[in-house]
Parts: structure tokens; sequence; C-alpha cells
């Protein structure tokens, strides 16, 4: 048996584990041990790397990034930030119709900013304005699936814990991923209010409109939002700006793990100062970090297990070579991964998808000519396929985002949801074809402060 058929195989045994509910990070660990006994004839090499695996993954310096952005996320949900960005992107657009669904979507970029979580995000604003958009008079399908849709904003509007990941596994500048996340993250959030226009013109009855608020009202809700603008600029500036024009490239304040940690402590700071933040909530903050933090590195783990048993079936660089053999278009190629993303994503967990398929897709991306710069051409499809991905926490029948938005509201019937989602992921479909299309959008930005 080949390397790559014995690659396949263990593959199709480990989908078959994950559909029957074992856990993705024990699934691809346990594939990747008997893939590398069956190869060796036995236990030992596996055994033996143990020890060296676990230690080299878990003191990256990169992965402490991880928890410091999971407990800025946390902070920043128990300080009330949602309240005051629903408040005042609501007091802006409430008297246009459908406008506090898109006051929703705005709210929720603005908390995808200091969360980097879009389950997070989904949570904290679904509690905020689902309860506001049905008192309003809104349909059930419209207020859950804006908020659904609006939650991915968690983690494609910097800072994100899948582009750190990402990042990590294909040795990628993370400072320049999330530079390069910011224009298509805007987009998002644009392409889902246009989103909404539409939708409440082709159904009015699905949305109302409020009172117009005086400027005054408005620019002092302006005001509430200032620790948002601060820490977002404290964390992104900090890491992205250059500091020192002295010096040739870019001088930055901090590392992103430094970013992260200053992010953290200063979200924190303000739940303190504002009241938010109680020392049960600090401490349940803290729980919830750990808690996150133990099963992303568990899968993680699970994954360099396995990616070790692809290194020795050589089946990634075998499947490059044969991809380039053909002389597939590469836009072909690209366009087969980005369908594999949607097919996985409607069973898979977003940071399972990066991981689990970063391995074997990046090397025949790297192969592959599509007039970029191999860094650029990284930089670009890791943003692709963050959007595709996020596209699967909305798709049924595992679309996390929606049964966390449905849950709010037992009484809505979950088709209503998925209807309501519907409109959302033909926009982003859009918003891909777009990017896909035209690479200098994710790239310029990159491109001026690089």
């Amino acid at each position: 048996m080949t390397g790559i058929e014995l690659a396949i195989i263990a593959f199709a045994l480990m989908l078959l584990a994950i559909f029957l509910r074992l856990p993705i990070g024990l699934a691809m660990g346990l594939t990747g041990f008997f893939g590398i006994w069956y190869m060796m004839g036995r236990p030992n090499v596996t055994l033996s790397q143990l020890k060296t695996l676990s230690y080299d993954t878990f003191s990256s310096y990169s992965l402490s990034i991880v928890p410091l952005f999971l407990l800025m996320g946390q902070f920043a949900t128990k300080s009330g930030m949602s309240g005051a960005l629903f408040n005042a992107a609501s007091d802006w657009l409430g008297h246009r119709k459908g406008g506090v669904a898109m006051a929703a979507v705005g709210a929720c970029a603005g908390f995808g900013a200091v969360c980097g979580s879009s389950l997070a995000t989904a949570s904290t604003m679904g509690q905020v304005a689902l309860p506001e958009m049905r008192k309003r008079g809104y349909s059930d399908a419209l207020s859950t699936g804006v908020l659904a849709a609006g939650g991915t904003l968690g983690i494609l509007i910097p800072p994100s814990v899948i582009l750190v990941i990402y990042a990590i596994l294909t040795e990628q500048n993370i400072v320049k991923m999330f530079i390069a996340a910011l224009v298509p993250g805007i987009l998002a959030a644009l392409g889902y209010m246009l989103t909404v226009a539409v939708m409440v013109r082709i159904n009015p009855d699905s949305a109302t409109t409020a009172e117009r608020v005086p400027y005054v009202e408005r620019f002092k809700t302006l005001l509430s939002i200032w620790p948002v603008v601060v820490i977002f600029g404290l964390v992104m500036g900090g890491i992205a700006g250059d500091w020192n024009w002295s010096k040739v490239g870019v001088q930055a304040l901090f590392t992103p793990t430094e970013g992260a940690a200053v992010g953290a402590v200063a979200t924190g700071l303000y739940g303190v100062m504002t009241g938010g933040l109680t020392w049960k909530g600090f401490l349940d903050s803290v729980l919830a970090t750990a808690q996150s933090t133990a099963m992303i590195f568990f899968i993680v783990l699970g994954a360099q297990i396995f990616n070790s048993f692809l290194a020795f079936t050589q089946a990634p660089q075998m499947l490059a070579d044969w991809v380039s053999a053909q002389g597939y278009a590469p836009l072909l190629v690209l366009t087969m991964m980005l369908i594999a993303y949607l097919i996985f994503g409607c069973v898979m967990d977003s940071l399972s998808m990066i991981l689990l398929t970063i391995p074997i897709f990046y090397p025949i991306i790297e192969i592959l000519d599509f007039g970029l710069t191999p860094e650029e051409a990284g930089i670009w499809f890791g943003i692709l396929a963050l959007i595709v991905v996020e596209v699967g926490l909305i798709t049924p029948p595992v679309g996390m985002n929606l049964f966390i938005i449905n849950s709010m509201a037992r009484d809505i019937p979950m088709s209503a949801t998925y209807r309501g989602v519907a409109p959302f992921v033909l926009s982003d479909l859009i918003r891909v074809v777009v990017l896909v299309a035209f690479p200098g959008i994710t790239l310029w930005l990159v491109g001026v402060l690089f």
C-alpha cells in the first residue's frame, strides 16, 4: 500500500470517527498514532514522539497569544461593551427600515474587534439585540438570521484566534494576517447591512422603523463606545504601527503576544472601573478561558500527531506534485478547496477544519501560480479559507452560531433561523468570489503598511 493510499484510508476513518461524535482532537490523535504504528510496525516512534511533541507544541511562544485573546474576549463580554455598541449603532441606524438589524451587524463588528471569537460574539450580541428586535416587531427569521451571521465577524475582524492558528501552521506573519483581514472584515459587515436592506424591501413586514434620535443624543451614545476604539487602536496600532520612523521597516511597539496581553489588561481594567467585571466575573472569565484554551490545545496536539503521520506518508507533497503534473488551472484547484471547506463546514467547527486541511491544502497552494509571491499567496489563501470557514458557522446542520442564537429564543423554530440566515450565506459567497477575482483587495493594506 502506497503512502497516499494509506493517508486516504486514514483520513476517511478519521472523518467516520468524527461523524460518530468522537472528540475531534482525539480522532486526529488516534488516527495519527495508529497510522504511524502501522507504517513502522510498532508504536515506539509515536510513543517517543509524544514526550517531546507535547512540550514543543505547548511551549510555543506564538501559541501563548491564544489564551490572552480568549481572556480579552471574556473580559469584553463581562464589561458591558456589547450593550454600549448596540445602543450607539441603534441610535444612528434605528430610524431606517431594518435599521436595528443593521445596528446589530455594526455592533457585532465592533465587538469582534475586541473579542476574537465568533461564538462569543454571537452569544453576547444575541443577549443584547435579539430581545430588542423582537420587541420592535422584527420577524423571527430576520432577527435570528442577522445575529447568527453577524457573529461570524468575531473571527474575521482581528484579533482572531483562528488567524493566529493559521499563521502558526503556515509560518506566516501574524501581524500581516491581522492587517489583511481588516478590509474583508469591513466588506463583510457592509455586505450584511446591504443584505438586510434588500431583505426588508422584498418583505416589508419583516422589519419596522424607530423614531429618529436627535444628533445630540447620537453623539452622546457614540462617546460611550470609546473603550472599544481605544483598546482596538492600542492592540492593532501597537503591533502594526511604525513607532520609529528613523529605522527601516515597521518598528512595532510590541509583539502580537504582548499586544494580546495589553488588550486583556486594558479590557479587564475597563470592566473593573465600570463595575461590569466583578470578582466572580473575573474568576468565571479565567475559568472559561482555561477551558477554551485546553480544548483548543488538545485539538492542536491531535492535529500535530496526525500531521506527523502525514509527513511519514509524504501524502501532502505527493498530492501537490500530482496536482502540479495535471496542469489544472490554479483558480480551479482553489475553487475545489473552497467548496471542500463549505462541505466540511456543515459537520465540523472552524478550528478543526483549519487544523485538518491546511497541512494538506497549503503545500498545493505554494506550488500554484496565482501571479503572487509565496507570502502573498499564503496570506490571501488564509483570508479566503477563514471566510469560507466562517460560512460553515451559519450553514446547517451543524452551524454553531445558529444553535447559539436559536437557544436564546426556543419558541422560534429552527427552520425560521435557517430561512433567515440564507441571504447572508449568499452575501458571503458573493464576497468570496470578489476576493478570489481581486486578490489586491485583501493584500492592499498589507502592501501599504509593510
